[in-house]
């Protein structure tokens, strides 16, 4: 498995009225989260899709508001892989306010997909290579 975590704090810009964060941002958060966990890995959207032109468009989101996340308050973004990815990646991500206590958790799936014939592909092997140390007991997909 492989995790990485990210903190951001809420802006004035991203509340409702009530001062929460708007309950529409928080796939923003999410793409957030799967961007940097790759950019640890020194592997980056950009190099992904200019150089490898494969890009990864969202299949599904599921997302569960259990509290809610405040102006001002610095949120921890604690997203990890649980498999390595095939033609298909599922990112798990779980959010936590400054007291530790879960705000908002979900999965983002994405498939990959070339950028010149449109049809989907298997996970760059680069990717999966920086990711294998991460899952020892896992067959490359």
């Amino acid at each position: 498995m492989y995790e990485h975590e990210f903190h951001k704090r809420v802006r004035y810009a991203e509340t409702d009225k009530m001062g929460y964060l708007y309950y529409g941002h928080y796939a923003k958060y999410y793409e957030i989260g799967r961007v940097e966990m790759l950019r640890s890995l020194d592997f980056t959207y950009r190099e992904m899709e200019d150089e490898l032109k494969v890009l990864m468009p969202v299949t599904s989101l599921k997302c569960r508001y259990v509290r809610p996340a405040y102006y001002d308050e610095l949120l921890c973004i604690k997203t990890s892989l649980r498999e390595l990815p095939g033609k298909f990646i599922t990112f798990h991500v779980e959010i936590f306010n400054e007291k530790n206590k879960l705000v908002n958790g979900g999965t983002v799936r994405l498939c990959f997909v070339d950028s010149t014939s449109n049809k989907t592909v298997t996970a760059p092997a680069v990717l999966i290579q920086k990711l294998k140390p991460y899952f020892p007991d896992s067959e490359t997909p």
